[in-house]
């Protein structure tokens, strides 16, 4: 008889020692989903840092792969919904129907009986997050864009090969939206445009809004003052927070990182550029509010760009332009043909063309990393069990997050940048070279 399956604390260690000799416990199943538990005491353990919109998303697709049991956020409303939704997808499958509520994530981070973080908070707060729970021995799923700047991107790498960590990004786009993007990025690397001239990301235009009201208090049912975390302290704009997070360059790149992590991402993993970088960056955009030395001077208006239109020259060659207008999407463009593609379609004659000559099955078993595609969250926890990095890996999302912070300060600056893809590094210009990084505010520094 088959010998009975390990607790969860011995999951991993047991898991990872049969991939390597090819004998699986029966309970095991490498299906799409990947696990095929015996009873949901087995399940890696998980916890949810941050529980706003997004998470409603991130959160039921982690519970088919593991058990939440603890979830945590600064809005006590955001929190308390959580809470409600653990229990109703738990327990309709007879898991863990109360998870732990926390407002201080590194409750979460203390405990021994979490494996797993999903990290689903503004983008300011990812790195921190995540740098820690990787030095507290967990594994981590995190939202994109992963970084507020290029030196976190370093940081995060640094705590990754130290603690040999499982990472994954949430750039779904390299798993699903009905396999568009992994099948464009077989066409190129099968050549089925020639050699790639051009790649245009086109990834919508910010909003712009102001000036907005200035609150004496923060509502009571949330921490402003956590919520701001390594950001400036300032007083509390009910347009700052939650979504609209997305257009203040203290809490993210605007739609820069936010879209450009996905478009970005697809084109530099498809011309081979994914773990390189522009050798140059320039461009124009157009901002909400007044800007000097690349700062806005109101305090009271969204301030990241809303229109742009930047251009990067990689070392193969490639022209890669970033911009807010057309349909959104990427377009390719080659030598003998080209052919566009986003969240809803794949067109083009390169693609008519796969009717009679489909790309071969090895190539798109290779750019996955020898995996089966079509699930993100359960590539994710597939890995935890192989221990390898998931197809949405930190090293190439550091990469392509880079392209996009230069385009920031390229625009904010007003200026062609210079880049050094192998140092790392902005040449020749000592003002922008201090862009790598941010100030942050005493007490939440990330400690790398």
């Amino acid at each position: 008889m088959p010998s009975l399956p390990p607790d969860r604390r011995d999951f991993l260690k047991t898991t990872t020692a049969a991939l390597a000799t090819g004998c699986m416990p029966y309970w095991f199943s490498e299906s799409a989903l990947a696990f095929n538990f015996k009873n949901a005491n087995d399940r890696p353990v998980v916890g949810c840092i941050g529980t706003g919109d997004r998470w409603k998303a991130v959160g039921p697709n982690a519970m088919k792969f593991g058990d939440v049991v603890a979830v945590c956020d600064v809005d006590r409303q955001h929190v308390e919904k959580a809470r409600d939704i653990v229990k109703d997808v738990q327990g309709k499958r007879g898991g863990p129907t109360e998870p732990d509520m926390y407002e201080d994530y590194r409750k979460i981070l203390d405990r021994s009986d979490i494996d797993v973080v999903t990290i689903v908070t503004p983008d300011h707060w990812h790195s921190k997050i995540a740098i820690e729970a990787m030095k507290a021995g967990k594994d981590v799923y995190c939202e994109k864009p992963l970084t507020l700047t290029i030196d976190e991107g370093k940081q995060i790498i640094k705590v990754l090969e130290e603690t040999k960590r499982v990472f994954q990004v949430g750039t779904q786009q390299r798993s699903e939206m009905s396999g568009y993007f992994l099948k464009a990025v077989g066409l190129i690397r099968a050549g089925r445009i020639g050699e790639v001239k051009k790649v245009q990301c086109a990834i919508g235009s910010a909003d712009k809004g102001g000036p907005f009201e200035v609150m004496s208090h923060p509502p009571a049912y949330l921490n402003w003052e956590k919520w701001l975390g390594q950001a400036p302290l300032v007083d509390y704009i009910e347009k700052r927070c939650h979504y609209q997070f997305r257009w203040w360059y203290e809490y993210s790149g605007g739609k820069m990182t936010d879209w450009g992590a996905h478009h970005v991402d697809i084109a530099q993993w498809a011309i081979g550029m994914d773990n390189s970088g522009p050798l140059t960056v320039e461009g124009t955009a157009v901002h909400p509010c007044p800007f000097e030395n690349g700062y806005p001077t109101v305090t009271n208006i969204y301030n990241a760009a809303y229109e742009f239109n930047v251009v990067c020259q990689f070392p193969n060659g490639v022209e890669l332009v970033i911009r807010h207008d057309t349909d959104n999407g990427i377009l390719f463009e080659g030598t003998e043909g080209r052919f566009f593609v986003n969240r809803g379609k794949i067109e083009g004659r390169p693609v008519e063309d796969l009717k009679s000559n489909p790309l071969p099955e090895e190539l798109m078993t290779k750019l996955y990393k020898g995996k089966k595609p079509g699930d993100h969250m359960g590539n994710f926890f597939e890995c935890l069990v192989s221990r390898e990095q998931p197809i949405s890996d930190v090293y190439t999302h550091h990469r392509s997050m880079t392209t996009c912070h230069l385009a920031n300060i390229a625009i904010r600056l007003g200026r062609k940048l210079q880049w050094d893809p192998e140092k790392q590094q902005i040449m020749n210009d000592k003002d922008a070279q201090q862009w790598q990084a941010r100030e942050q505010r005493k007490g939440y520094e990330i400690v790398a």
